[in-house]
This record gives structure tokens, sequence and C-alpha cells, in this order.
């Protein structure tokens, strides 16, 4: 997992967080990234279209991965109003909604993650488009001790405060991707590798060294199954074979490389196990439908980065 997400680029940014007092309705942009909220004191609704209403208790997480907009709520008779203006003006960590002569009703952190141009591909297409972490769940009890310290930087205004919650809310990003591992997601991805014991010790494998010239037979070694099982097991919960996988993994690792650093085309073939450049610029142009040089260009450029493909044309498994 670490290294999908060093390769989207992940970052969080933005983090807030919202008092609403009696009754009240917001309707939030839809994010870039992906957007999370933890409900620390009462209770509230959030709507998302395509999803069931979702009942947000004190110690509940969610996560967003998809663009699309929702709303928080503490009552379906308020009509929604627009979040930004409540975001405005000098102080955009805080925000106060609703009449503030009636109790609180809800108190919420929230926070943005950003990523890198190909993170949907690699990551947010794999991700159920909503993730809940209730505050019984396993793993719960450390969100909450990490989202109080959030609150207490966000809150304190202290030196370097904003950076700390950042950073915590990086960490609160890790554990609900282990709590969607773990509650047994289901789907074919390198996500769902994961929670194949086999099919997980194949990945961290590759992961760990993508420039070894692997087999599937010495995949299948540090498996310690046979080379038919290993085969049938990754192409059941990945989607591709472990050869497969593999040539993706490179180019995405490669693309990474010629987007972000000044390396010779050459020494990135051999940095991701390419004998030669030849045969690397054909690997990558199978891939990407560019060669090598042409992606490095347009990726500077600032222009989207073009979907990789396998030899079906189909989007493969990142």
């Amino acid at each position: 997992m670490e290294e999908i997400l060093a390769l989207t680029g992940v970052r969080a940014q933005l983090v807030s967080t919202l008092v609403g007092h009696g009754d009240w309705s917001l309707v939030f942009p839809a994010p870039a990234g992906a957007k999370f909220n933890a409900v620390t004191e009462g209770n509230c609704v959030l709507s998302v279209v395509g999803e069931e209403p979702l009942v947000l208790r004190a110690g509940d997480v969610f996560l967003l991965t998809r663009p699309v907009e929702f709303v928080l709520s503490t009552s379906a008779k308020v009509l929604p109003q627009p979040a930004h203006p409540y975001f405005r003006g000098g102080n955009r960590r805080s925000a106060v909604v609703g009449p503030r002569t009636e109790p609180v009703s809800a108190r919420l952190i929230g926070g943005s993650f950003v990523f890198d141009g190909r993170a949907r591909q690699l990551l947010l297409d794999w991700l159920p488009p909503l993730i809940h972490l209730p505050r019984n769940a396993a793993g719960a009890a450390a969100v909450q001790r990490i989202l109080d310290r959030v609150d207490r930087e966000v809150s304190d205004n202290g030196f370097g405060g904003r950076l700390i919650a950042q950073h915590l809310a990086m960490i609160m990003l890790v554990d609900l991707l282990r709590h969607l591992v773990a509650s047994g997601v289901k789907g074919r991805s390198w996500l769902h590798g994961l929670t194949e014991p086999v099919t997980a010790a194949a990945l961290q494998a590759m992961h760990a060294d993508p420039a070894h010239p692997w087999t599937v037979q010495q995949l299948a070694d540090s498996a310690h199954v046979s080379r038919s099982t290993l085969a049938a097991r990754f192409k059941k919960a990945v989607g591709q074979g472990p050869v497969e996988y593999l040539t993706q993994w490179r180019v995405e690792l490669a693309a990474d490389r010629l987007a972000h650093t000044e390396q010779s085309i050459a020494t990135i073939a051999r940095a991701v196990g390419y004998g030669s450049e030849a045969a690397f610029s054909l690997a990558f142009k199978r891939a990407t439908g560019q060669a090598p040089g042409v992606y490095r260009r347009q990726a500077r450029s600032g222009a989207p980065a073009p979907e990789l493909t396998d030899t079906h044309g189909n989007l493969p498994t990142p």
C-alpha cells in the first residue's frame, strides 16, 4: 500500500472544523480528490447521490472518493445552503452554522486529500465511493485519538499546527484504508490482492524489488505455494496474472520518474527492470500509447496523463 500511496502523491490540506447549532443543512462541492469528515460531538446525516442517507454519530468518520456533491444536515426540513460562504474570510479553519441561540447539534472535523494526476486510476477508482468507519469498528479508537489531536491543533492555532494536522490526517487516511482491507472489500484489484495472503506476498515481493527479473515460480516461492496456485489466486484477486501486473507496475514507476525526475530514459529503463532502452520504450508505448520522451514532455506541460491500458485495451489493475 505504501508504494501505491507514494505514486499518487497524496497530501492532506484544508483541515477545518464545523460547528452546527440547532437545525441546519449544508451542501458541499464535489472534491477534486477525496474528502473526509469526522463527527466529534452530536450527530448529523450524510446524503450523497447514489448512496443511502447515512446517520453519523460522535466518533464516526467517512471518506468520499468520488467527485460528487454531498450534504450534511441535522434536519430534512431545512433547505440546504452552500457551504463555501461559511469558510470564507480570514479564518478558513472553522465555521459556524445555524442559530447560535440553539445548542450545538453537531461538531465535525473535515479535510481534503489531493493527489497527483494518475491517482484516480491507481487508487481512487478501486475504492468504494463512500468509506464509513463507525465509532465502534475495529481501529476506530486509534483514529479517534488522531482526530482529538487534529482538533486541538486546528483550534489552538499554534506554531506548526496546520502542518501537524495535515500529517495526522494522512495517518488517518492509512487507517481508513486498513479498515477497508480488513472488512473484506469485494472486487478485483491490487487492493483486493492485499486481503489474500498468497497474493499479498507476491505483491510485496514485486513492489520491494520491481527491477528483479521475476518469474511466476520465483513469486510462488516467495509466497510458499505452487506456481499454479499463485497464478490462480493472483488472477482471482487482482484480475490479471502476476507477470502482467509486474509489467504494469514497472510502467507506473517509469511514468512517475519521467514526470518528476531528470533521469535519462536509459537509466529509468534499468531502474524498473528492462535490459535495454528499446525494450522499455516498446513496453511503455504499448501501455500508454506514447513513447517515453513524448510522455515526459506531455506530463511536464501540465496536460492530463494518458490512461494506461493492457494489451487488450482495458484499463489495468494498478
